[in-house]
């Protein structure tokens, strides 16, 4: 990959800054929604939950999550992407429902065993440690507590049974994938569940 074309998809999607940035919030609010609301209904969450959302661009997702857990956090490396979710989500902000802060899936600033569920929706393939990340998620997981992963088959950076083992490697259990189409795209979505025991 050219250098320009990587310095372009790093400021379009990766970390999603100025003019470009905002147009790939636009194009992420719109491709992943029906995913990100296919994960928050897989989850099953209830008021009592809290729940790490990682990555979640301009929020669609975040919304959905809030709208049935007690806490939501999402966490982003995009200054752009978290404006734009604060935007979408102010009112569960102002109720303190939401709330949004700077991170990775490998540094998520939280505190061992606080979460309930953790849900990534098409950016596993951006992590630059993949299980450095697992590891991460796994330590801020509460025992029994669930991390949910969707991406774009054909974007995944290796084969989902692959992933499903490093989620093995990194300590979780009951591990599943799967494909899933959503209905209003032609891209199939692999999805991954797995349990921290």
């Amino acid at each position: 990959m050219s250098h320009m074309l990587s310095k372009l998809l790093d400021t379009t999607f990766r970390r999603p800054k100025g003019p470009l940035g905002r147009l790939g919030g636009l194009i992420m609010s719109q491709s992943n929604a029906e995913t990100e609301q296919q994960l928050v209904r897989l989850a099953n969450l209830s008021s009592p939950d809290t729940v790490l959302v990682i990555g979640p661009g301009p929020g669609v997702g975040l919304h959905a999550a809030a709208e049935r857990a007690g806490h939501v956090i999402g966490i982003d490396p995009s200054v752009d992407m978290l404006h734009s979710a604060a935007q979408r989500c102010e009112r569960q902000i102002a109720a303190g429902v939401v709330e949004l802060r700077a991170g990775t899936a490998e540094q998520t600033g939280q505190p061992p065993e606080s979460v309930d569920t953790v849900l990534s929706t098409n950016n596993v393939q951006i992590w630059p440690d993949r299980p450095a990340a697992f590891a991460e998620l796994h330590r801020v997981l509460r025992p029994g507590g669930r991390l949910l992963l969707s991406a774009h088959e054909r974007w995944l950076p290796v084969p989902k049974h692959d992933l499903a083992d490093e989620l093995r490697a990194a300590g979780f259990t009951d591990v599943q994938a799967w494909s899933w189409q959503p209905v209003q795209r032609s891209t199939v979505a692999a999805q991954l569940s797995a349990l921290r025991p």
